[in-house]
């Protein structure tokens, strides 16, 4: 890559969103523009879990500004990702499709172990090599990602469902600081902080470091105040009696404490002192990079074809046995039939083939489990397992196509998916299908010279007669998918060529 070109992305979190804009140019990123906004999407979240139309209508208005500084950016070189509230909101989807209008940009739902993937690629790739174990914290408003890794490579990680804003609410939503009150919160966070304190203190490390705002917020004020250079558990402790003693969040501008973060930092605090105490940390550096300068960099690697997605599935194939050849055979024949088809579906042709590609590597792997209802398995496996690179958007999408190939089609398969969405993964299902009935037998012979169209509510293929014929188990299946089919709108027009029927 000679030329220069932009590339962004986007971190919605639970307290603020933040965008970073880079100039890729020979391999090699600049920064050049750095926006952020406390938005507190976490605290929009109702008693149903459902973000309230003011939160909302924040988010929109910040990804309307973002959108503009991007407006100019190619598609495929902007990520943006949701985060924990985004995972909670029962309503999520419903406001996704708002914010990429407003963004200009698809946006995905992470789930908590891919944040810490990416925490810990921003990290590795902006702080100095280090040779030893390191250990990554990053507080957020809704989750607390905790990572152990050794240079890029990751070997412990997870995601704590507290974080600074649901803290803060829950032990300090009036502003008012004791000790009782901070005693409380330590409970809480260390309860939380127990379910990682095994697997973390046998591994160990030889650094401990700190990322994103929270973090290094409070770096910032042991700082200033005298309290320490480095994050130690001593200067923790003079930070909370300090806020005790000035008894309120208002009064917290005194210890120098910047305005959006003193209603949130009582919170960040108690669940920073909780992981010190639980992993046994002595002293902590900060990180410069963390979740926005993993996105960038794992875009860059998706832009050179180093996508971590096709790791994460050649790894499941060869955990679950996939039959390589079984599945090169489906891939072959979905992206012939695709080619016959995107056109009148309006399908992006890339990102179709892209998931045909993957459901085909995958369809198979339930049956490590068992042959009798084996679709289910595989798409059960690929909804809920951790997926590295995938969103949870990718990862419903991929289960409701490998669900659809096989038996009965139920409207409910496609439920998880936005509604946007919903009609493309329904020509995606039926495709796949198509492309699995064809290679039932698992024969090495070539397919016939076939031809595939189709409209706006029809799927149409067309054999040489004698063909059908001589593969009546194939010509009984294209039937029975017929019916399937139908239930979700789409007609499967089976022909054989006129001019070999006539012969």
């Amino acid at each position: 890559m000679h030329r220069a070109e932009f590339i962004a992305a986007a971190d919605l979190g639970s307290n603020s969103f933040h965008m970073i804009v880079a100039r890729l140019k020979d391999g090699h990123l600049d920064v050049v523009d750095r926006m952020r906004e406390g938005v507190m999407l976490g605290a929009g979240l109702d008693e149903r879990g459902l973000l309230t139309t003011e939160a909302q209508d924040r988010a929109v208005a910040c990804l309307e500004r973002f959108g503009q500084r991007v407006r100019e950016v190619p598609a495929g070189r902007v990520r943006a990702v949701g985060t924990n509230t985004l995972r909670r909101a029962k309503n999520g989807l419903d406001f996704l499709e708002r914010a990429q209008v407003a963004l200009g940009h698809p946006i995905e739902i992470i789930a908590g172990k891919e944040e810490a993937r990416l925490i810990y690629l921003g990290m590795a790739q902006t702080a100095a090599h280090d040779e030893g174990r390191r250990l990554v914290v990053d507080i957020g408003g809704g989750s607390t990602e905790c990572v152990i890794g050794q240079g890029f490579d990751i070997l412990q990680s997870d995601s704590l469902f507290m974080g600074c804003v649901s803290v803060s609410l829950e032990f300090f939503g009036d502003g008012v600081l004791t000790k009782e009150r901070f005693q409380r919160a330590s409970i809480a966070a260390k309860l939380e902080a127990q379910s990682i304190e095994s697997a973390f203190r046998s591994l160990g490390w030889q650094q401990a470091l700190g990322c994103s705002g929270t973090i290094l917020s409070i770096d910032d004020i042991l700082h200033a105040n005298g309290w320490g250079d480095l994050i130690t558990a001593k200067g923790l402790k003079r930070f909370r009696k300090a806020m005790i003693m000035h008894g309120h969040t208002r009064a917290l501008d005194l210890l120098g404490v910047p305005a959006e973060r003193r209603a949130i930092i009582p919170g960040g605090l108690a669940i920073l002192e909780a992981i010190f105490e639980t992993l046994g940390i002595e002293v902590m550096r900060r990180s410069p990079g963390a979740l926005r300068e993993g996105l960038l960099y794992d875009l860059v690697g998706r832009i050179r074809h180093e996508d971590t997605r096709d790791r994460t599935i050649r790894g499941f194939c060869s955990r679950y046995g996939v039959d390589r050849r079984q599945s090169e055979r489906v891939e072959r024949t979905a992206r012939w039939i695709l080619e016959g088809v995107a056109g009148p579906w309006r399908l992006d042709m890339s990102r179709a083939l892209q998931v045909l590609t993957w459901a085909a590597q995958l369809h198979e792997i339930g049956l490590s489990i068992s042959h009798t209802g084996y679709h289910k398995h595989s798409a059960y496996l690929v909804t809920y397992a951790d997926m590295a690179g995938f969103s949870r958007e990718d990862q419903r999408l991929l289960a409701a196509v490998i669900l659809a190939h096989r038996r009965k089609i139920r409207r409910d398969v496609f439920a998880g998916i936005a509604r946007a969405e919903v009609e493309t993964a329904m020509r995606l299902a039926a495709v796949f299908r198509l492309a699995c009935a064809l290679n039932r037998t698992r024969s090495t012979e070539a397919l016939p010279d076939a031809s595939v169209t189709a409209d706006s509510r029809c799927l149409r293929i067309e054999f040489p007669a004698e063909w059908l014929r001589a593969n009546p188990l194939t010509s009984a299946d294209l039937q029975q998918h017929r019916q399937a089919l139908s239930n979700i709108g789409i007609d499967l027009d089976v022909r054989t060529r006129i001019e070999d029927a006539v012969r």
